[in-house]
């Protein structure tokens, strides 16, 4: 171990784990070593990841601008077009009210506000491009049971051994047991909801459009998704619901689940033709009180797992991912080791207000529609109908959400 040539290890295999080592591996130096430790069998090339992570199940995910930017710069964009579907315009409205906002692509002067990718599809390009790093090694399975402080960096213990790093990277996930181990705070704030998910296929093309309806139960958000042979018009739910409402639908056969979607959304895309496989979960804010110590970095949703009425976890998770690593980076190029407090506290200042906001906002607007008080509702609609007449509002919601703010000061 050195400070020009750093072994960083990263626990946890999932979306985060693989994009945070593609990012180290393409920006640190060559004398770098990357080791990713997931706890399940890593699939050979060409396999199915499904079974591999459940992050890489049947859901999909909704790619940002600014994490599009951080694929192509990965040279991954090519080998995921086939599996993504532009959001070319996004319908924001509220069930039984007036106000409703339009956002548009060419609005911005983009190809597309984002775009939806189905977490298999994902999970392959991430392995493909992992299994091509000559300096990755992927430890799977293996899991990362502990971690001490030995010297300037952090002796790691797996389940047979144990190994030292510079810095090791903690991102399996909400239910992180490492953070626990190592004793990080964490703060959580149960919704008393779930979150109902399916993909489904609709009577008509949604061109492009995805929608986020506000409901009396919370929002209701469907994204495009690419066609298939058996179903060409098809769409992403995320339904948020009362837990046994979700649980009601999720085995609902399909007039009845057909009938009550339509009830809260309505036929804009007609009658609901196919429902696929439907998961439910429950929903939870989880937000780590201490990020960053020697040696140590908590990343992903281990950090902060998000409310999904925005889609904004995996696109929040990778601008920190793209942080770090140019925080890395430089501390590298100045020969100053990767898991100095004063380098990773740095990353935390700086990352800090982004986290912030986009918590803030995934965390207070399913509130703020679901509040039934008569002057909050003209309010709101007024504030839809606002966003919709005055074109500079909107710009500014859009590169929020698009994360380019964030991303442009990455590059300054």
């Amino acid at each position: 171990m050195s400070a020009t040539a750093p072994h960083i290890v990263i626990a946890g295999g999932g979306m985060v784990g693989l994009s945070l080592a593609l990012l180290l591996h393409e920006q640190l130096p060559d004398a770098t070593r990357i080791t990713l430790v997931e706890g399940r069998a890593l699939p050979a090339p060409g396999d199915a990841p499904g079974g591999y992570h459940p992050s890489f199940d049947a859901r999909s995910t909704a790619l940002s601008y600014s994490t599009a930017t951080l694929f192509r710069e990965l040279g991954l964009w090519n080998a995921l077009l086939p599996g993504l579907a532009a959001i070319n315009q996004i319908h924001v409205s509220r069930r039984g009210r007036f106000g409703s906002s339009l956002l548009s692509s060419a609005e911005q002067g983009w190809d597309a506000l984002g775009w939806v990718v189905e977490n298999p599809c994902l999970g392959r390009t991430l392995l493909a491009a992992a299994h091509d790093c000559p300096r990755l090694s992927l430890r799977c399975p293996d899991r990362v049971t502990d971690a001490t402080p030995r010297g300037p960096g952090v002796r790691v213990s797996l389940n047979q051994e144990e190994i030292d790093a510079d810095l090791l990277v903690i991102a399996d996930g909400a239910e992180s047991t490492l953070r626990e181990k190592l004793g990080f705070l964490t703060q959580r704030k149960t919704y008393g909801q779930s979150a109902l998910i399916a993909n489904l296929a609709f009577e008509k093309d949604h061109g492009g459009c995805a929608y986020e309806r506000f409901t009396a139960t919370g929002p209701l958000a469907l994204l495009p998704l690419p066609p298939s042979q058996q179903a060409p018009h098809r769409m992403a739910l995320v339904w948020t619901l009362a837990p046994a409402e979700a649980a009601a639908l999720e085995i609902a056969g399909l007039e009845v689940f057909s009938r009550t979607l339509i009830d809260a959304f309505g036929y804009r895309l007609g009658r609901v033709l196919r429902v696929g496989e439907r998961h439910s979960y429950p929903l939870a804010l989880t937000e780590a009180l201490e990020q960053v110590r020697r040696g140590c970095v908590v990343l992903g949703n281990a950090a902060h797992a998000l409310h999904p009425v925005a889609g904004q976890g995996f696109n929040l998770a990778l601008r920190d991912a793209a942080a770090l690593t140019a925080t890395l980076a430089q501390a590298v190029d100045k020969a100053t080791e990767v898991g100095d407090t004063a380098v990773l506290a740095s990353y935390a200042r700086d990352r800090q207000r982004d986290q912030a906001q986009t918590i803030a906002a995934s965390d207070g607007l399913p509130a703020l529609f679901m509040v039934s008080d008569p002057l909050l509702s003209l309010g709101r609609d007024l504030a839809l109908s606002g966003m919709d007449m005055f074109p500079l509002l909107r710009r500014e919601f859009v590169q929020q959400a698009a994360g380019m703010a964030a991303l442009e000061s990455r590059h300054v």
